[in-house]
């Protein structure tokens, strides 16, 4: 019930008179026990026999006054009861009688016909009640307990005068700061009267008042001292376009809590004005608040890590912002407290609050309603709390993770994009190890590192301090993805780590100390002897968080990327294709199919789907997902098989010739619908007669079908194109042509003539690209005037430039594999061991930075918006833009199945991949073929990005 009255009043029945001589137990009955000791009270909770008509008179409402009691002088003849004391909403004891006369107030708007006192004492500026101060009031002897009560109870009135005047000053702010006290402010006798343990409730409800509001006051300092100064600071402080959003990152939502803070404080003060000196309950105003500000507190509480580390960075890097900040902390308010102390304000209210709740709860006397109200309060503070402790060492981690990252030297020219910015990275572990030196010759044979496990990479760096005293990680080693990131022994007998003594002198070596370090090993799977590292850490139980460090972080990432796979493997078979194994039979190699090394899968007609394997006994076709192949083409371990849909074209390279044939009629000799030699009738030779076909591939140049070929005669090396070409646009050939004429191809302009060391071909938009051994020669077979473009990259301006010469001396120790366009208009070149960007006219870009792949690639594939690395034991996935790793694909003998199927479009293509299969028993041992699948979000309906070029983006380059 809310209370109505702000003190407690005496009630005296009408008619009553004083007792002559009482004594003080006559006088207070209800306060006093007979055998209580001196200053204890009864029950102040207990009702008293008027709680029920608490005005003195059965049904009769009174308006709230201040302190007041009714006294009518009466007839001696009439006997004067025990007053009662209360009050009026809690209905229950009060604690001292008041003078029948006091000093009008607000809470007596109403009560115009009450004549007015003339005993009415003017008051006197403040002064906080002392014991000192209330041994000047005056009180009557006890033999002298027949003199008027008026004195008496007008010194009480004037002391509830000065304590409700020093209330207010309190309130306000402008007490003197020893004068803050309950005790300052509630008479000595009152004091007694209530006894130790409600002056010590009391005491700490009136801390409660007063940290809350000094905590309103930090929060409005913050708005007015720091926030508005720095919006409006002419100069800037922050650049205009950055000071918004890092006013939200380091304030955040500190102004909705202040709202909040500021009504809960409204609410206090006027219970504690109303209340005042005995303060009943504050519990409903705390807990109404706690329920409204919970989410803006734990929004603010789990992003404060954030904002101190945004705070603390500007600090060290805006010069102008570290004297805004000094100029700040001069303003009287602030007290010497710097801008951690404001921000982490709310982060320790809602404990200290806790605690003085806490305080409260032990000291509640029995039969308060606090003791049932408190613990429920308690519950919630207590819970919420908890609930956002993760929240907050979430951000702590995240604040540990970008500082890692900030204090990062990479390695010179190398581009390495470890995801930074990405929401989700995070911070595993951390901390330093020592590393036994390489060099025999070094005096100090260990190394101190500092080592940080990200949940995507391990990075090893060095720690230095630089000027102004920034801490800086150079990277001794080349980050390792967790995919890649093997353990070894964690077991390992701790070693001796011998080091200097402190005092330093003649005979250091003597008095070294030695010190016990404890060995732990990593490699990375892909180069497992280079690669390896033993690692010491300082103690037993850092080894020990290391490995659950180690073992957690790749158990995450292990789940994380096998449900975001950018590529799905899908199997195919594995079983049909078999090599001669261990467990094979005596004379079974014949009837193997031996090892995969091309496949293709096509369209029959009727819309049936075919599959093409080329193994090292011939070419099997059959029905995908069916394990009955039949073995159509005796060429053994074809180079590369082709197939053009739209043109009904099945062409093989096998050894020196290029073969065609008809696509329709393969299919039908496959599924037994024509016999198989009637494929001789369709069979066309391509090349080859008159050299030998080195290597051959198939693309869209200038918007037609082309096959290029590289022909190796005599002592030179000569690249063809020949576009192939529908029934309806052949030529009639004489029936007495030569057998050699070619009916379903024609040129597509001049031979080209090409290094002797050429291995590979790729079509272009416009041109093709020919990789060999010194790198990439750009050629144009339909302009015979400048065929040669160029040989990219461009290296013409190493000779002064220190990063691309760097460049060119990796680039002349790799092996070039093809060319990629990417959708910024930049050019990949994909080399066996790393990758570079150039532009279109073959210049290295991007400060002639290059990206080191993890394994080194024997072949490359290019799907979306990735580029697809194959070596013997993985499929390494990279972004096209970034060279980022995205994904990893372990096996056993993996191979691209070196194929190609031009359809409308090359994203139709089917990729598909052998490896290693899971059998090996009497029958062989098994290869198993899949398809990598390119995946889409859930939540996206499109469809999967791919690298269109922008409509004459290379027409100056002609490619």
């Amino acid at each position: 019930m809310h209370n109505q009255r702000r003190y407690p009043y005496v009630t005296i029945p009408p008619g009553a008179t004083p007792l002559p001589n009482p004594t003080p137990l006559q006088s207070y009955p209800y306060e006093i026990e007979h055998n209580a000791p001196p200053g204890e009270l009864s029950n102040p909770w207990d009702r008293t026999p008027t709680a029920l008509n608490p005005n003195g008179r059965p049904g009769e409402l009174r308006s709230r006054s201040r302190t007041r009691s009714a006294y009518e002088p009466v007839p001696s003849t009439i006997a004067f009861p025990e007053p009662e004391l209360h009050r009026f909403a809690s209905q229950r004891t009060t604690l001292y009688p008041h003078s029948p006369r006091h000093r009008p107030s607000k809470s007596d708007d109403g009560h115009g016909s009450l004549p007015p006192s003339r005993d009415h004492v003017t008051s006197a500026p403040f002064t906080p009640v002392t014991p000192d101060s209330a041994s000047s009031i005056h009180y009557l002897p006890e033999d002298d307990w027949e003199a008027p009560v008026n004195q008496l109870t007008r010194e009480l009135s004037n002391v509830s005068l000065h304590s409700e005047e020093g209330l207010r000053r309190f309130q306000a702010g402008r007490l003197a700061e020893k004068d803050e006290e309950w005790h300052r402010l509630v008479p000595a006798e009152a004091q007694e009267a209530l006894g130790k343990k409600e002056v010590e409730r009391q005491s700490v409800l009136f801390e409660l008042f007063k940290s809350e509001r000094d905590y309103v006051e930090d929060l409005k300092l913050v708005t007015e001292v720091f926030i508005e100064p720095l919006q409006f600071a002419n100069p800037p402080v922050i650049a205009p376009d950055k000071l918004r959003p890092f006013i939200h990152e380091v304030f955040y939502n500190l102004g909705q809590i202040t709202v909040h803070h500021e009504h809960m404080l409204a609410a206090l003060f006027e219970r504690q004005l109303d209340q005042h000196p005995l303060v009943q309950s504050v519990t409903d105003i705390v807990l109404e608040t706690c329920f409204q500000f919970q989410s803006d507190y734990e929004s603010y509480i789990k992003h404060y890590p954030l904002a101190e580390e945004r705070h603390r960075t500007e600090l060290s890097r805006n010069k102008s912002y570290q004297a805004f900040m000094q100029k700040c902390s001069q303003n009287p308010r602030v007290r010497k407290r710097d801008m951690i102390t404001f921000l982490s304000r709310p982060v320790t209210r809602l404990p200290r609050l806790h605690l003085i709740l806490e305080h409260i709860h032990k000291i509640t006397q029995p039969g308060h309603p606090d003791l049932e109200d408190l613990p429920l309060l308690l519950s919630i503070l207590s819970d919420f709390l908890k609930s956002t402790q993760p929240g907050i060492a979430a951000a702590e981690n995240r604040v540990k993770y970008w500082n890692v990252c900030e204090s990062l030297t990479m390695p010179k020219g190398e581009i390495i994009d470890l995801d930074w910015y990405n929401e989700s990275r995070s911070l595993v572990y951390s901390g330093p190890v020592a590393r036994r030196s390489k060099s025999e010759m070094d005096w100090h044979p260990w190394t101190d590192l500092f080592v940080a496990l990200l949940d995507n990479y391990l990075l090893l760096t060095k720690e230095e301090r630089g000027a102004g005293g920034i801490l800086k990680r150079y990277i001794t080693s080349r980050p390792i993805p967790l995919e890649y990131l093997k353990l070894g022994s964690f077991d390992g007998q701790p070693e001796s780590r011998k080091e200097r003594s402190e005092e330093g002198g003649i005979l250091d070596s003597l008095r070294a100390q030695y010190k016990p370090i404890y060995p732990f090993t990593i490699y990375h799977s892909a180069d497992k002897l280079i690669r390896r590292y033993t690692l010491y850490a300082p103690t037993e139980s850092a080894r020990e968080k290391w490995r659950d460090a180690f073992i957690e972080a790749k158990g995450i990432d292990d789940v994380r990327r096998d449900a975001n796979k950018w590529f799905a493997p899908q199997l195919v078979d594995d079983g049909t294709f078999r090599s001669p194994g261990a467990h094979t039979l005596r004379g079974f190699g014949s009837k193997a199919s031996g090892r995969v090394v091309n496949a293709v899968s096509f369209t029959a007609a009727g819309g049936k789907r075919l599959l093409a394997v080329g193994c090292a006994t011939g070419i099997y076709v059959g029905s995908r997902g069916d394990t009955s192949f039949r073995k159509i083409l005796s060429y053994g371990n074809p180079s590369a098989i082709i197939v053009l849909q739209d043109f009904n074209k099945f062409i093989v390279h096998h050894e020196s010739y290029l073969l065609s044939y008809s696509l329709d009629l393969l299919a039908r000799v496959a599924m037994y619908q024509a016999p198989a030699s009637s494929l001789d009738a369709s069979l066309e030779k391509i090349a080859g007669g008159d050299g030998t076909v080195l290597f051959c591939s198939a693309g869209r140049i200038k918007q037609r079908m082309i096959i290029v070929y590289a022909l190796k005669s005599f002592f030179q090396i000569t690249v063809h194109a020949l576009e192939a070409c529908n029934l309806s646009e052949l030529r009639r050939t004489p029936s007495r042509g030569s057998q050699s004429t070619i009916l379903s191809f024609r040129p597509f302009g001049e031979a080209l003539y090409v290094p002797k060391d050429a291995y590979s071909v790729t079509p272009l938009a416009k041109t093709i690209a020919i990789s060999t051994e010194k790198g990439i020669v750009i050629a144009d077979p339909t302009d015979s005037a400048r065929q040669m473009v160029s040989v990219v990259p461009d290296f013409s301006g190493a000779t002064c430039n220190t990063d691309m010469a760097d460049l060119k001396t990796r680039c002349e120790d790799a092996k070039p594999l093809g060319l990629i366009r990417a959708e910024s208009g930049e050019i990949l070149v994909v080399y066996d061991t790393l990758g570079c960007y150039i532009t279109k006219h073959g210049v290295p870009s991007r400060k002639s930075g290059f990206i080191r792949w993890e394994t080194k690639a024997t072949s490359f594939a290019h799907r979306g918006s990735h580029v697809l690395l194959f070596s013997s034991e993985f499929i390494e996935i990279r972004s096209l833009s970034t060279g980022r790793l995205d994904q990893v694909i372990e096996g056993n003998d993996i191979r691209l199945l070196l194929h190609t199927n031009m359809r409308s479009h090359s994203v139709d293509d089917t990729l598909l991949v052998a490896m290693r299969g899971t059998k090996d028993d009497k029958d062989g041992v098994s290869d198993k073929i899949i398809e990598l699948v390119q995946t889409a979000e859930f939540s996206s309906m499109q469809a999967p990005m791919t690298s269109t070029p922008v409509e004459g983006l290379w027409d100056e380059w002609d490619m």
